[in-house]
């Protein structure tokens, strides 16, 4: 199916992807992630199995909402740049540049890494005042993929003598650099004058992720995420599992470079944002927030030491490309990715 086919339809069937509690760093827990990675490449994880606090997440909303509503020649002084950070207008960036005839209908501002407990890029005026709450969100959401990059080890039964539960996230310590951003996001109303064309125009193109895994938070009654998978598949803000009277889940993806390390056995799922036809043109802005966990950028994109994918025949990817002498880190990988959705030279 085309990536610009229509968008989702009323009967869409939402995809029934697993909710899993993951307080434990245990065998059982982290068989069920790599079971929902595997096959959907997406899963949920219940919010007050974290250590990140439904009050943080409300807090971080409505500074986000703050930052949105701030006049545009502020958010200017913030610029996107080639360093991936920065607030990004809406239409500037393109997901499925193949598919797409004009940008995205959506604005982001990325945070890089904060160096004790400091933005390394220019902040706005409205944010300025809470940097200490973006620095400990940032680091919470690190600290929670580090422990679902514990789980995917296990889940894998990496090799011991490799490094064990520790082979991916002794990759995304805080040693070095990294391609890690928080990014807040904002899709307004479609205005009249914007002539959207559903099916041509699109909230988010259709795309993978670029790093190991992603953390989506959402607010509820905001759907427009679908996956591909049997065609266009809704994402539910809240699975039927999931009590309406609790937080909404954590949504947590697979990025293309844990699906390049296993050789595809965990799925980088292709993903969009749409309008979902219960809102319509005229319906609320939607709002999310987004960490994209990559490797330290000196990381080297090597086959995972695992007898578990070897054993299913997992040659794809990573394993592929050391056979062929084409071993790169994380940060090539990233800069392609990023010269592609925003047409920077390489």
């Amino acid at each position: 199916m085309s990536t610009t086919e229509s968008e989702s339809t009323a009967t869409a069937a939402q995809v029934d992807i697993p909710v899993i509690n993951v307080s434990r760093i245990d065998t059982d827990t982290a068989d069920r992630l790599v079971d929902a990675a595997a096959r959907f490449g997406f899963v949920f994880v219940e919010l007050e199995s974290t250590d990140i606090g439904y009050n943080t997440v409300q807090h971080m909303f409505e500074l986000s909402k703050e930052f949105f509503t701030s006049p545009r020649a502020e958010k200017e002084k913030c610029a996107i740049s080639e360093n991936n950070k920065g607030w990004s207008s809406m239409l500037s960036e393109t997901l499925d540049p193949e598919n797409q005839t004009r940008g995205d209908f959506k604005e982001a501002f990325n945070f890089g890494e904060f160096k004790d407990g400091h933005a390394q890029q220019p902040l706005p005026d409205s944010l300025t005042n809470d940097e200490p709450a973006l620095n400990d969100f940032f680091t919470s959401c690190h600290n929670l993929c580090v422990r679902l990059l514990q789980l995917f080890a296990m889940g894998l039964q990496i090799d011991e003598d490799a490094g064990g539960k520790d082979w991916f996230s002794s990759r995304h310590d805080l040693s070095g650099p990294s391609g890690s951003i928080l990014r807040l996001l904002h899709y307004p109303i479609i205005p009249a004058s914007a002539n959207y064309i559903p099916g041509k125009d699109i909230r988010a193109g259709a795309h993978s992720d670029y790093g190991s895994i992603t953390l989506l938070f959402q607010r509820p009654g905001q759907e427009g995420l679908e996956i591909l998978s049997k065609g266009w598949q809704p994402v539910p803000v809240h699975p039927e599992t999931v009590d309406t009277s609790r937080p909404p889940p954590i949504l947590v993806n697979i990025g293309d470079l844990l699906s390049y390390w296993t050789g595809g056995y965990l799925k980088s799922t292709v993903h969009r944002v749409v309008v979902p036809p219960s809102a319509g043109l005229t319906g609320e802005d939607r709002y999310s927030m987004a960490f994209f966990c990559h490797p330290v950028d000196t990381a080297l994109l090597v086959p995972v030491p695992s007898t578990f994918l070897q054993e299913r025949g997992k040659k794809r990817g990573a394993m592929e490309a050391e056979a062929q002498g084409k071993v790169i880190t994380a940060a090539e990988h990233l800069k392609g990715r990023l010269a592609a959705t925003y047409g920077w030279k390489k």
